[in-house]
C-alpha cells in the first residue's frame, strides 16, 4: 500500500523516526554516529565501514547505505518498510548493524 503524505508529514515522520534511531545508537558500544543537518545520519562502525541513513524528500523515503547494498524504506501509513522486501526500517537497521558492525541494538 502507497500512503500519500504531503512534505511537512514526511518530515515530521522522518524526523522522528530517525531521532528514535539516533536514541538506540547511544547505547550501543564499538560504533560512533552523527546525525547531521538535513536528515543524515552517519553510523561508523569500529573498523571504519559506515552505514549511512538519511532523508529522500523528493521521493518522500528513507534511504539506507550499507556494505551489504542500498535500501529504500517508504511510509505505509504504520511503519516506515522496504520498498522491495517489507521489512520494517527498524528491523532493517538492526540486521545491518550486527551484520556489518558485529553490535546489536537495545530491544524496542
Amino acid at each position: 500500500m502507497v500512503y500519500g503524505m504531503d512534505e511537512s508529514e514526511y518530515l515530521r515522520r522522518s524526523d522522528e523516526v530517525l531521532r528514535q534511531i539516533e536514541l538506540a545508537l547511544e547505547s550501543v558500544d564499538g560504533i560512533d554516529y552523527e546525525l547531521a543537518d538535513g536528515g543524515i545520519l552517519h553510523v561508523e562502525c569500529a573498523d571504519g565501514s559506515r552505514i549511512v541513513i538519511n532523508r529522500q524528500a523528493a521521493a518522500r523515503e528513507i534511504w539506507v547505505a550499507a556494505r551489504s547494498g542500498g535500501f529504500h524504506y517508504r511510509w505505509d501509513g504504520a511503519a516506515w518498510r522496504d520498498t522491495r522486501s517489507g521489512e520494517t526500517l527498524l528491523a532493517a537497521i538492526g540486521r545491518l548493524l550486527a551484520a556489518q558492525c558485529g553490535v546489536s541494538l537495545p530491544p524496542a
